[in-house]
């Protein structure tokens, strides 16, 4: 047998025994999630805003599975809202009409899918007219692991940032089609993590100089793009829908569409700042810039656990 002929059966036989063992790995993950509309502060002096949302946050709960896993969904619409209200998984395949379709207050609404690609993908309310529900914050991130657990480096600390518009009245539809935002924050909150250009906040991302910090970048839009850049940093590594098939190295900045998302690695060599932002600056300097301080003191909890979305 010609050594080409043996290279290929060896890595056929390499990829049939990881695909095996990703199966025989795979397991049901129950997500049920209740549609809720509550007031929320959407800035750092506590400026209410109403809320349509996923478990009264925004964003909503991140749900994270591990590629070939089965997720066993279930929308609760709460009888107390005004509005029927839907979910769209980005990282599933089913049926719009059936499965993404809307459900009344007091109603629910149930499906399952398997997370056939990795990567990190966007989550969104459906319902009619779209652009309202997500202007008014309902959207989030699932994360969907590689099943080969090799298959990208290892991340040190993790970060969620989801990019969205804020809106004067989300109710105003016109408005939103004429793409008439006030701000383009992360994480729903103007200057979230920006002490430098708001006093008023209290938070940032945090690692330690040499870490591999991993970003999971989601632009929920609804209308701008995100040229997604870190001031004084490169890129390391950005995987365009976090597949770690589609690497590529050493970017200064990297588009991101409305409904669209990557995964970011930064290492810092140095200890300092860098600022996360959209460098489309009309944005970035209404409030989406997030500051990352690199810090040989950083606290062990950022960037892990539930302080993977810092909220």
């Amino acid at each position: 047998m010609s050594g080409l002929k043996l290279n290929l059966l060896t890595a056929a036989i390499v990829a049939a025994a990881l695909s095996a063992a990703a199966n025989a790995s795979a397991k049901t993950v129950k997500v049920t999630l209740h549609a809720k509309e509550v007031d929320l502060p959407i800035d750092n002096k506590g400026t209410m805003y109403r809320a349509w949302t996923f478990d009264g946050k925004v964003p909503g709960p991140l749900v994270r599975v591990t590629q070939g896993d089965t997720v066993d969904f279930t929308l609760v619409n709460d009888p107390a809202n005004k509005n029927s209200h839907a979910m769209d998984f980005h990282a599933a395949q089913l049926d719009v009409v059936k499965d993404f379709g809307s459900v009344k207050p007091g109603e629910s609404k149930h499906y399952t899918f398997t997370a056939h690609y990795p990567g990190v993908f966007y989550y969104h309310c459906g319902a009619d007219p779209m652009i309202q529900h997500i202007a008014h914050g309902m959207f989030g991130a699932i994360i969907v692991d590689p099943g080969d657990p090799h298959a990208m480096p290892k991340a040190d600390r993790e970060y969620v940032l989801i990019q969205s518009e804020v809106y004067p009245n989300p109710d105003d539809v016109d408005s939103l089609m004429a793409d008439k935002w006030k701000n383009v924050v992360f994480n729903f909150g103007v200057f979230k993590y920006d002490p430098v250009h708001d006093s008023n906040a209290t938070k940032w991302l945090q690692a330690k100089p040499g870490e591999r910090v991993r970003i999971y970048f989601v632009n929920a839009g609804p209308n701008e793009f995100s040229s997604f850049h870190p001031i004084a940093g490169i890129w390391d590594r950005v995987y365009p829908g976090g597949n770690p098939r589609n690497a590529v190295y050493g970017l200064q900045s990297m588009t991101v569409g409305p409904g669209d998302a990557a995964t970011f690695d930064l290492v810092s060599p140095v200890e300092g700042a860098n600022a996360i932002v959209t460098h489309s600056l009309r944005s970035a300097l209404s409030g989406a810039i997030a500051v990352i301080m690199f810090t040989k003191d950083a606290d062990a909890k950022m960037g892990r656990g539930e302080q993977i979305i810092v909220r």
